[in-house]
């Protein structure tokens, strides 16, 4: 009874121990058997045969992109892409359960008032959070709440700037789903034509862009996609990430255009603005004197204060795009974006690679002095006494600090925050003119400043 009762395995075991002593086999063959019955078992244990072949359970993880002649497919995916945007945008707070937030949040809110802001404990943020719906769960967290939480003695957080944290990421995430719209790949990025679309149509939004005529759209489009592309773009590729344009402040800028009541500063300074986008196909027009829609090298000299030298306007028609050795709109805005923002890396690279002649990837002695030479020239058409290089060479080098004592790279320049002098010194008379009198100039702010004091009093 108690031999019946035990496991089947324990008769096959000993049964196998009688074998074994009579067993005349050489040891490789049974190695052979017992590595043989080890797979059996386990492939067995592990769920069949099929598991034997690893590779068959791993996950697909690629896709291929149908081809430009596979229409149904290319449409399928667009289709597909379109219901699983709409259905991210469903899952975005809208107006009513925002203003609904808006009123349980100062519902709950907790004295004292700090200052003007109405403020609310951790305890009332987790009650608001369990009766604002599923859409906001997201918000009701430990780490948003830490992330929020400042000075407040009473470990508080302010109503205001949470309810702030709310809208903007409900605005970033209905602005991504809106630039993925344009997104025709589907790759997360767009081409210039994606992004000419989708600020095309996001004109008609803003009612800072009211004046503006339709036929000057194109215009301004092109003007403000090239922003875009200048600084996000740094290689050329002809894209741009969704996410890098999220990250960047470009379009807090265009869409700064929807206030009605902007100040006349802040349109100027703006570069999306009209009165900017205007101002720079304006110049562009009166450089253009033989009116062809191009500009030659002897146009595009008088640019700004009309005081850049030969030789770097030289290298920019011959590294930068140019039609029979005239230079287009779209080039130009290059040219204008790299030599208004000097302080910013993309611009530093733009001008670095002019700088950089032999293509080296840093400036040595022998390229400062082939620039700063035009510079003495210019001076002495002026009746300017030159400065020496050996005085100028010793002052760039002190206020970048290279690596290397005897080359300038671009990361140089750029760790330096000195990047924009530097260049001006190099490719511009009155950028040189006014580092080298400085000192002049600020005494003469500040006498007017004391000036207008004076007055005021």
């Amino acid at each position: 009874m108690a031999e019946e009762q035990q496991p089947p395995w324990s008769g096959i075991l000993k049964r196998r121990l009688v074998n074994y002593k009579t067993d005349e086999r050489s040891e490789e063959e049974k190695k052979a058997e017992e590595t043989e019955l080890f797979t059996k078992y386990y492939t067995e244990w592990r769920g069949g045969k099929e598991q034997e072949k690893s590779y068959k359970n791993i996950p697909r993880f690629y896709y291929r992109l149908p081809g430009e002649d596979e229409v149904l497919l290319q449409k399928l995916r667009e289709e597909s892409r379109a219901v699983f945007l709409q259905r991210k945008s469903r899952e975005l707070l809208d107006n009513e359960e925002l203003q609904n937030l808006w009123f349980l949040l100062d519902k709950h809110q907790v004295p004292p008032v700090s200052g003007d802001e109405a403020m609310i404990s951790y305890e009332a943020y987790l009650q608001v959070g369990e009766r604002a719906g599923p859409k906001c769960k997201k918000f009701f967290t430990a780490r948003v709440y830490a992330k929020l939480l400042h000075n407040d003695p009473y470990g508080r957080i302010s109503i205001m700037q949470f309810f702030n944290y709310v809208m903007r990421k409900v605005w970033l995430h209905q602005t991504r789903i809106g630039l993925s719209l344009y997104d025709v790949a589907g790759q997360g990025y767009l081409r210039e034509s994606d992004l000419e679309n989708y600020i095309l149509e996001l004109i008609p939004t803003l009612p800072q862009l009211d004046g503006l005529e339709k036929s000057f759209y194109s215009f301004y489009v092109c003007t403000a996609v090239r922003k875009f592309f200048f600084f996000l773009d740094p290689l050329r590729t002809g894209k741009i990430k969704i996410q890098d344009i999220l990250a960047c402040s470009f379009l807090d800028d265009l869409l700064e255009l929807r206030d009605e009541e902007l100040s006349k500063e802040s349109q100027e300074s703006n570069w999306f603005s009209a009165p900017s986008a205007l101002r720079v196909y304006g110049q562009y027009l009166n450089l253009d004197k033989d009116h062809n829609g191009m500009l030659s090298k002897e146009e595009l000299s008088r640019y700004g204060t009309a005081t850049l030298t030969p030789v770097f306007l030289d290298r920019v028609f011959q590294e930068y795009l140019t039609y029979d050795g005239e230079m287009d709109y779209k080039t130009y805005l290059d040219f204008v974006l790299a030599l208004e923002n000097r302080k910013e890396p993309a611009a530093l690279q733009y001008i670095f690679k002019l700088l950089d002649m032999e293509n080296r990837g840093y400036l040595n002695v022998f390229s400062l002095n082939f620039f700063f030479r035009a510079i003495q020239e210019q001076m002495k058409v002026h009746s300017q006494e030159p400065v020496s290089f050996q005085d100028v060479k010793d002052e760039i080098f002190d206020m970048v600090k290279p690596k290397d004592p005897y080359k300038i790279t671009l990361q140089d320049l750029v760790n330096s925050c000195q990047g924009d002098t530097v260049t001006s010194i190099l490719i511009d008379l009155n950028g040189f003119w006014t580092y080298e009198n400085r000192e002049v100039l600020v005494a003469n702010d500040n006498d007017s400043s004391n000036t207008a004091d004076l007055d005021d009093s």
